[in-house]
């Protein structure tokens, strides 16, 4: 018999929370198959719904156990190139089913949504099966551009246009959750976590969690290079401000559905989870030379943006006809927008905005950084490149240049980072452990919209625009 693991931290060792091994991440359809599954095992307390349907028609599944009065929410797959966060749910739900003290004795009801996109994850399902290179990852990468991502709020709830956000807000006007975790993926770094609100502790169990199962925790995330922090590998994310689209491409805090239910006293935590780790972003020393490193990646940005917009505009002549051209140069164009400004915001020699320098640069931001730009590169290259195979010949002659780029890019990861891939049953079980963990402080320390500096406070723009 299996015996179920302890809540948040875990003391037991690793083969105390032995589930069946998942070798890969699970299809949209497999996701609502293995829910289906479960609830028939455990029909007294697992229960499974609809909650609203995609804007191609696949169901929004809502898998909820317990029979508890307060609610937690638990958000996978908000991004559509991020797909742990389905396997991640349903480790949770198979632990709060083995383990009375995350429902009964805990008086709560878990609410796992268990993918918000589930038409971008079937976007992305030609690499989910491997090989595990980054070279096949960036090849058949899709994220969709910024306004149609469902987790955010680009002119306020009450405009929400995309059926899946309106799904999830009304998801959280219904439950009014004390918790809500965000579960993402990190494709070349690390894990850490962010908060709408201190959960004191939560980055002590982030620590013991990411040593145990040997994922490096981001101690200077990018996403999060201008927010302060709560402890290592843990950030606070500030309020949002409102229409800040090029500061809410790159991650900065907008409106969104993590702030929306505060009203109700939620607290968020954002979970992510890395694909591929890198050493370096857990370095918190002081960077040498940064200066000349920053230089060195701001000059690398500017330079491959060129390359890509230059692609871009001999591409784009070529694509009527292609199936979804639109929806896959949306985020190229996003990305070509914001890359010129991230250069200048790194390029010591710019100085066009004194009011909001970089933070000190230690080894793990100044990684960040850099892993920042490679990112922005590939995934660039990796949609340019699938229009131009979907359109099925290259009057452009642009495929050898973005097949040079993805492989130097690519093998700058690899060779330069020493980014490592983490096995898919890892990384679930590191952003499981983590959502367990703020589940614990959350039910002890239970928050109250209305408390004394609730929702207060002055955004601080993440990057120089």
């Amino acid at each position: 018999m299996r015996t179920p693991c302890t809540p948040g931290e875990t003391s037991a060792p690793l083969r105390r929370c032995a589930l069946p091994p998942l070798l890969r991440y699970p299809t949209a359809d497999e996701l609502g198959a293995r829910a289906a599954a479960l609830v028939a095992r455990h029909p007294r307390d697992a229960r499974l719904r609809r909650v609203g349907v995609s804007r191609a028609g696949s169901p929004l599944w809502l898998l909820e156990v317990g029979h508890g009065s307060r609610q937690a929410l638990v958000v996978a797959g908000p991004h559509a190139n991020e797909p742990v966060g389905g396997a991640t749910a349903l480790r949770v739900a198979e632990r709060a089913l083995a383990d009375p003290r995350l429902t009964e004795g805990a008086d709560t009801t878990w609410n796992l949504l268990l993918c918000l996109d589930p038409d971008g994850l079937r976007r992305n399902e030609p690499w989910l099966t491997g090989p595990r290179t980054l070279g096949h990852h960036f090849r058949n990468f899709f994220r969709p551009g910024f306004l149609e991502q469902p987790e955010w709020l680009p002119d306020g709830a009450d405009a929400a246009a995309l059926p899946e956000t309106r799904a999830l807000l009304a998801v959280q006007d219904e439950l009014r959750p004390f918790l809500q975790c965000s579960l993402h993926g990190v494709d070349i770094g690390g894990g850490f976590v962010e908060l709408t609100r201190d959960l004191p502790g939560l980055d002590r169990r982030v620590a013991g969690i990411a040593a145990r199962l040997g994922v490096p925790r981001e101690l200077g995330a990018y996403d999060a290079l201008y927010w302060p922090g709560l402890g290592p590998a843990v950030y606070r994310i500030p309020p949002p401000r409102r229409r800040d689209l090029a500061a809410a491409i790159t991650e900065a805090a907008v409106e969104s559905t993590w702030f929306h239910p505060h009203r109700h006293g939620t607290v968020t935590a954002v979970v992510e989870a890395p694909m591929w780790g890198v050493t370096a972003v857990a370095d918190g020393s002081p960077a040498a030379d940064a200066e000349a490193v920053l230089r060195s990646a701001s000059h690398a940005l500017r330079r491959d943006t060129l390359l890509l917009a230059g692609l871009t505009g001999r591409v784009r002549p070529h694509l009527a006809g292609v199936p979804d051209a639109a929806r896959l140069l949306a985020p190229v164009d996003d990305y070509l927008l914001v890359c010129p400004g991230l250069a200048d915001a790194w390029d010591p020699d710019c100085g066009n905005d004194s009011s909001h320098p970089l933070p000190p640069m230690t080894t793990a931001r100044l990684t960040a950084v850099r892993l920042a730009g490679l990112r922005l590169v590939l995934r660039t290259a990796g949609l340019l490149h699938q229009l131009v195979t979907r359109a099925g010949r290259d009057p452009a002659g642009a495929l050898p240049e973005l097949e040079r780029l993805i492989d130097a890019r690519c093998a700058d990861c690899r060779d330069g980072f020493g980014a490592r891939w983490i096995a898919v049953s890892r990384q679930a079980e590191y952003q499981a452990r983590v959502v367990l963990a703020a589940f614990e402080l959350a039910v002890r320390a239970p928050f109250r919209s209305g408390e004394p500096g609730w929702g207060t406070g002055t955004a601080v723009p993440m990057h120089r625009e």
